[in-house]
């Protein structure tokens, strides 16, 4: 079984503790729709496996929640086990806070359980999947989770 939480899904995850952390208000404590560049930092999940480490991808956001947090012990092993997944950058893969709309700490744009069965993200692969809609990076997720299920 996998589950992938996207946008209020991912609040859900946090809320009933499948996922660590919480979302919060963004930082400037307005909604945000824009489209913003994801930096790839686990290509190992069955959500990320047709991505290779460090690819960029362009998904849009739509959320007036999608600050993460997570305690800094619970992120640093989070991090040691790879359950960053996505982290906003620029177009050319920086990560910093000038790229960071909402002030997720350490610039987070989606985590894993530590089984790596569990995907949330705030950012909307689904909104982006094929050239029709104006994209297709998000293609890419769905394509992995078809050939992990498979």
């Amino acid at each position: 079984t996998r589950v992938l939480g996207i946008c209020n899904g991912f609040q859900i995850l946090t809320e009933t503790g499948l996922l660590p952390g919480v979302l919060m208000r963004n930082r400037n404590l307005k909604f945000i729709c824009k489209d913003v560049y994801l930096r790839v930092e686990n290509a190992d999940t069955d959500f990320t496996r047709r991505h290779r480490l460090g690819d960029v991808v362009r998904y849009p956001i739509a959320h007036a929640e999608g600050n993460y947090f997570v305690e800094a012990e619970t992120f640093r092993a989070m991090e040691g086990n790879g359950q960053v997944a996505f982290r906003y950058c620029s177009p050319a893969g920086e990560v910093s806070d000038a790229h960071n709309p909402n002030g997720a700490l350490s610039n987070v744009a989606g985590v894993t359980n530590a089984s790596k069965t569990v995907l949330g993200l705030m950012p909307h692969p689904e909104r982006l999947a094929e050239d029709l809609l104006g994209g297709s990076d998000g293609k890419a997720m769905f394509d992995s989770l078809v050939e992990a299920l498979s």
